[in-house]
């Protein structure tokens, strides 16, 4: 049973497409040793489920990510996915016990960065925390920078995050008056969590059993975040030795916290002496 995929499907006689996403391998990966509360992971996979179905549809991209920074007890949840997806992700809080999840973030923004894998420049869209879920300030974001309806639903735990996003295309309505309100209604019957042990087609044929449905080929999403030390060694030589010699004199041990890969790097004297004794990174 694949579980970690995006399925794109489109209705052919609507005017009306879809992605339909389930991690659970990927997504204990990311979680993994991070001891987010409940609470947290949710919002977590919520903003990781999200940003999956958005770079699903955007080939141009090499990398989609999307950031929701709260003045609240959480301060900042982020995801990225590339073209070829794979995902990372990390969230900063203080707490988790706000009375209610719009609480959690206080006022702050929701934005949404592309790289474009051509030509590397990164466009960015931004909106107001608007709504009282995180779902909600997700649906506003899709109304004001996607400039077309959408459906969405979310569900995440620490075992499986999954997400559907339906999208009215211009021409939905000379196609059919009532395809939209149709689909949406079916849509809004499907309890996420079963599409943890369903084959995506039999799941989506289930769902809209009257649709003429074009379905994709299925898109594997993997989490990758490699321990690289080297990377961060060529970081070290850029400083120079002066400076990371400082930096020694004054901590005794540097140590390089990589917060998104949830990845730690130390280097003792020993350590930076034959970082520099090896001189410069090859490139």
């Amino acid at each position: 049973m694949t579980t970690d995929y995006v399925q794109r499907f489109l209705f052919e006689q609507l005017d009306i497409r879809g992605r339909l996403v389930c991690l659970t391998g990927a997504w204990q990966r990311m979680l993994e040793g991070r001891a987010y509360p409940a609470r947290i992971a949710a919002l977590l996979g919520h903003t990781t489920a999200l940003v999956v179905l958005l770079g699903a549809s955007r080939k141009g991209a090499r990398r989609s990510t999307l950031q929701v920074q709260g003045r609240g007890p959480v301060r900042l949840l982020v995801a990225d996915c590339t073209s070829e997806l794979r995902i990372r992700g990390m969230a900063s809080f203080d707490a988790a016990d706000a009375p209610t999840e719009r609480a959690l973030f206080g006022d702050g923004k929701l934005a949404l960065s592309l790289e474009d894998g051509a030509s590397g420049q990164i466009y960015q869209s931004i909106v107001p925390l608007e709504g009282a879920s995180l779902a909600e300030i997700f649906e506003h974001y899709l109304a004001q920078s996607e400039q077309r309806p959408a459906f969405l639903r979310l569900h995440a735990d620490d075992r499986a995050l999954c997400g559907l996003l339906l999208e009215k295309l211009p021409g939905a309505d000379l196609r059919d008056a009532d395809g939209w309100n149709r689909i949406t209604q079916f849509a809004a019957t499907l309890a996420l969590r079963e599409t943890v042990n369903a084959q995506p087609y039999d799941l989506l044929v289930r769902l809209f059993p009257e649709e003429l449905l074009r379905v994709f080929r299925l898109d594997p999403v993997e989490y990758h975040c490699p321990y690289d030390p080297e990377r961060v060694k060529q970081m070290l030589r850029g400083l120079g030795r002066a400076e990371v010699e400082a930096m020694l004199a004054e901590q005794g041990e540097l140590r390089i916290r990589n917060e998104m890969c949830n990845h730690e790097y130390r280097f003792d004297r020993a350590a930076i002496e034959a970082l520099f004794a090896a001189g410069p990174a090859l490139r």
